[in-house]
């Protein structure tokens, strides 16, 4: 029998560029995003959002580190109401 070597399993965040902005990508489902001012007249600051939280970044490394530590953190977090069926 051959082993499948196809790994079942949730898709690795990949970072995708778009006009003027970045997106955080996992599958088809967009986590968070990166984006820029208007074409001529950007003021240098780097806007990011990634659930309900939002900040501005000097570069865009930082921008997408924070992205990403937000996706992170939110998917780390416990539900605050609890699981019904686990009480």
């Amino acid at each position: 029998m051959k082993k499948s070597t196809r790994k079942t399993g949730k898709a690795k965040p990949i970072w995708e560029r778009g006009y003027q902005s970045h997106g955080y990508w996992q599958g088809k489902n967009r986590l968070g995003t990166v984006q820029l001012g208007e074409r001529g007249q950007w003021d240098g600051v780097y806007r990011w959002q990634a659930g309900s939280r939002a900040g501005q970044a000097k570069t865009l490394v930082e921008a997408k580190r924070a992205v990403e530590e937000t996706v992170l953190s939110l998917a780390s977090q416990l539900s605050l109401f609890g699981d019904p069926a686990g009480d």
